[in-house]
C-alpha cells in the first residue's frame, strides 16, 4: 500500500510539472488516501504485536 502511495505521489508530481492540474490533484488525493490508510494499519498492527500476540504465544 505504501508503495502505490509513493507511486501516485509521483505520478501527482510529474503530472503538475507538465500542466496536468486535474490529474496532479486526483493522484495526489489518492496518494494521501492510501498513505494514511497505511499509517492505520502500521499503528494498528504495531499495537496488535506488543499486546495481543505476545499473550498468544505465551
Amino acid at each position: 500500500m505504501l508503495k502505490w502511495a509513493i507511486i501516485l505521489a509521483i505520478v501527482a508530481l510529474i503530472a503538475g510539472a507538465l500542466g496536468f492540474t486535474g490529474v496532479a490533484g486526483a493522484a495526489a488525493g489518492i496518494a494521501k488516501i492510501l498513505f494514511f490508510v497505511f499509517l492505520i494499519g502500521f499503528a494498528l498492527m504495531l499495537v496488535l504485536g506488543t499486546t495481543v500476540f505476545k499473550a498468544v504465544s505465551k
